[in-house]
């Protein structure tokens, strides 16, 4: 029997109950026991919903990338997440070709380190444009010289750095690269059937595109695993004490230097006039003496005045504000 029925279905079954022709006892829905396939040499460690958080905190350190790189590199730099999966830690490495580009990042305070691995060619568009170059990559793949892993590892470093703020929401990290790899069979950090989350991140360096691909073991993961799940995600977020917020900006704010001007009138002359300006010559402005002058804030005319003097100083005294709908 299907787990809906039919109009006509309820209908017959009804017409039955009432003439006797089916009596309600001999009714029972059969119950099979469904069977779910399991596969103990991949372990499902990760769910959908630890996957999908993976996402949303490397979309927003994916933004961050976005926006910090182009510091150091003097290009437009456009990050986006690309897949997440899990899957075991041989069959992420059996993947990796030589070169590669393997930075070993220490997870503390987690137990365990991650991998963030850099396609080839995005770490010799790196070099290039550190250089100076225009960040053309090569054309072909050669072994990276101990120059090029310093100029790399200091753009490691920065990616490392950014990792703190996406995750603070998670957990608080310190983040420490260890070292980089170009031989995979160096950066065996974990047991080869252990699972790893994988996500894959797409970046663009100008015209220059590429993977990075960022391995996390669940043995790294594991004690925040509960924390890795929207509800805690987005409840996190609104536990956050708003006026707390919103009192440090409005701190930071009020400490920004405002440029306030007054200006005491217009005038136009020619050229040949200005060039013929000498001490004592006299400016005919477009105001009269008792008129209000215009006091700007930035560009915004915000105020009107009276000139004046405070001491030894010029001074205005502000005869009225000026709203936005004047």
């Amino acid at each position: 029997m299907s787990d809906i029925l039919s109009q006509d279905e309820i209908d017959r079954l009804l017409k039955q109950l009432s003439s006797g022709e089916l009596d309600v006892e001999n009714i029972e829905e059969k119950k099979e026991k469904q069977i779910k396939n399991y596969d103990f040499a991949r372990p499902a460690k990760f769910s959908k919903e630890h996957l999908r958080t993976l996402e949303i905190i490397f979309e927003h350190y994916g933004r961050l990338l976005s926006a910090n790189l182009p510091v150091y590199l003097r290009k437009s730099v456009q990050v986006e997440v690309m897949s997440s999966e899990a899957v075991t830690y041989s069959e992420f490495s059996n993947a990796l070709s030589n070169p590669v580009l393997l930075g070993i990042v220490n997870f503390a305070p987690l137990s365990g380190s991650i991998i963030i691995e850099m396609a080839n060619n995005i770490g010799y568009s790196i070099v290039d444009r550190m250089l100076g170059g225009i960040g053309t990559p090569l054309d072909k793949v050669r072994e990276f010289s101990e120059i090029e892993l310093l100029i790399i590892e200091r753009i490691y470093n920065v990616c490392v750095e950014l990792l703190i703020e996406p995750w603070s929401s998670v957990h608080e990290l310190t983040p420490r690269l260890e070292r980089i790899e170009t031989n995979s069979q160096y950066a065996q950090i974990i047991s080869p059937t252990e699972m790893i989350a994988l996500l894959t991140l797409n970046i663009k360096i100008g015209d220059v595109e590429g993977l990075i691909n960022i391995c996390l073991p669940y043995m790294t993961l594991e004690d925040v695993m509960d924390k890795l799940n929207t509800k805690y995600w987005y409840s996190s977020l609104q536990d956050k004490d708003e006026k707390v917020y919103t009192d440090t900006v409005e701190a930071l704010i009020s400490k920004a230097p405002m440029p306030i001007k007054a200006v005491l009138g217009n005038s136009s002359i020619s050229v040949n006039d200005f060039i013929g300006l000498q001490l004592g010559d006299i400016i005919r402005l477009d105001t009269k003496v008792n008129e209000e002058l215009n006091i700007f804030v930035g560009n915004l005319r915000k105020f009107t005045a009276l000139p004046g003097a405070s001491g030894d100083n010029y001074a205005v005294r502000i005869t009225s504000v000026i709203r936005e709908e004047q």
